[in-house]
């Protein structure tokens, strides 16, 4: 470093990546500065500027950089910033002591921690070292990488297995391993480690029966709740089960309780009904709802409430490693809680990029004419807020306290079932369509709304009675 680039330091003043000492005499007040840059951004302590910004620069001889390598040699865990010595006349030198972001975090310096808050130098709570070392030690070990204590392989889905590693092979995000053996697809996915299944194998995989009982913060929870508060329930409903049924189980609650916007097109003669949210906002916060909350928690969940004016998706942790939500809707490293699980999904295609899910979301309701979703750090939850300003044309299956609304219209069916054979992610046997839609639509109106849909060419079939199969068609 030159005298001139002191120079210009020293204009821009102090910050938060920026701290003046007169001299080393106040070397211990200057190590706190050390400490907190090491905690946060790095930065740089100049000793021979005095805090109003004037360079006078002090004597140095060898002994004083060895009482402040000693001075520093007291950080825990051990810190190396570089010490330079800078002339400014012939007698006197400026020390510039450099400091970068530490690998290490929480460091401490005399048995406390510190961080900036803007060109001050504060004690770090202790609420936030304690969050700060959970951070540090997160990489080697946390919930999601431990050992599954008395699960085995026949407690895991694996069909589920399968299917995902194949979407995995589909979309070139895993190389076809020669084998559907789940304990070495398993392996191939880092969840299966010396004979013995890590948790997020469970949490993505486990049958639903042992999780509820074993793991039963593996919870959605759903709502209907009737005006813009939680006064009165028009549904209210819970699902056990891993991630991948609980993703569908909250992408079905959505298409059957959302209210569904309208609109024309210049030169179609229907009208165009599509959900209020886009699906695929709404399925990109589902997704990192499920795969980054604390799965530690054990009262923990993912919600899904939906109020007159707005859907919110609540996961049950807080944000880690410094982002904020105003990071989240800015270009950001992915830095997920939940490595294993994220990047499973990421695998198989549930997300699509890293790090640019929260901005997927702005762009699609933007794209929608929404306001751009909203992002809440609070309680030790996480919510993504979905707001509109539209008038919906009607309610899909909108639910009551007592049961779902009567589908009196055949439209209404139509959709519905249409809405079920699109978001399938394979043809649908009858007896599957009917389990979700209103108990209110009978076997024979069910056939009458596919027969419908398929003289419009919008689903087809293959097979003939209770072995038939439904699909969507998509039109050209």
């Amino acid at each position: 470093m030159t005298s001139e680039q002191i120079a210009r330091m020293v204009v821009a003043g102090e910050s938060a990546t920026l701290e003046f000492k007169s001299t080393t005499g106040t070397r211990r007040e200057a190590v706190m500065t050390v400490c907190a840059m090491l905690n946060q951004q790095g930065g740089h302590v100049l000793f021979g500027v005095t805090p109003q910004g004037d360079v006078v620069g002090q004597q140095v001889n060898e002994r004083t950089i060895e009482e402040l390598s000693a001075e520093i040699g007291r950080i825990d865990p051990p810190a190396f910033p570089t010490i330079e010595r800078i002339p400014v006349t012939q007698e006197q030198e400026i020390i510039v002591v450099a400091v970068n972001p530490g690998p290490a975090r929480p460091y401490q310096y005399r048995g406390a921690s510190y961080r900036r808050v803007g060109n001050t130098t504060l004690a770090m709570p202790t609420e936030e070292y304690n969050r700060v070392l959970l951070e540090r030690m997160h990489s080697e070990q946390r919930w999601e990488n431990q050992p599954a204590i008395g699960w085995s392989i026949q407690d895991l889905d694996e069909a589920e297995i399968r299917r995902t590693v194949e979407n995995a092979i589909r979309r070139g995000r895993l190389d076809d391993p020669g084998t559907r053996e789940p304990a070495e697809l398993l392996r191939g996915l880092g969840l299966f480690r010396g004979g013995v299944l890590c948790r997020a194998a469970v949490v993505l995989f486990g049958n639903t029966e042992r999780i509820e009982y074993e793991m039963p913060q593996c919870l959605l929870r759903v709502a209907r709740f009737q005006g813009t508060d939680r006064t009165e329930f028009l549904d209210n409903r819970q699902f056990h089960g891993n991630t991948f049924s609980l993703l569908k189980a909250a992408e079905s609650f959505l298409r059957q309780t959302l209210p569904i916007a309208g609109r024309i097109e210049a030169g179609r003669f229907e009208r165009i009904d599509e959900p209020l949210f886009p699906p695929l906002a709404t399925r990109e916060a589902l997704a990192n709802a499920l795969c980054h909350r604390d799965y530690s928690v054990g009262g923990g969940s993912v919600g899904v409430a939906v109020y007159d004016d707005r859907l919110e998706i609540t996961s049950s942790g807080a944000l880690h490693f410094g982002l904020t939500p105003e990071k989240l809707f800015a270009p950001h490293e992915s830095l997920p809680w939940n490595p294993l699980i994220a990047r499973t999904f990421f695998r198989c295609g549930i997300i699509e990029q890293w790090g640019r899910g929260t901005l997927k979301m702005a762009e699609l309701t933007a794209s929608a004419g929404l306001p751009s979703p909203e992002i809440e750090d609070v309680g030790g939850c996480v919510t993504v807020r979905f707001r509109h300003d539209k008038t919906p044309v009607r309610l899909a299956a909108e639910p009551r306290a007592t049961g779902w609304r009567m589908m009196d219209d055949p439209d209404s069916r139509q959709q519905a079932i249409l809405d079920l054979l699109y978001h399938a992610d394979r043809p649908l046997a009858l007896r599957e369509i009917r389990a979700q839609l209103p108990p209110s639509v009978s076997a024979r109106q069910l056939k009458r709304a596919l027969a419908r849909l398929k003289e419009r060419g919008l689903a087809a079939s293959t097979g003939r009675g209770v072995s038939a199969r439904w699909k969507h068609i998509q039109r050209q």
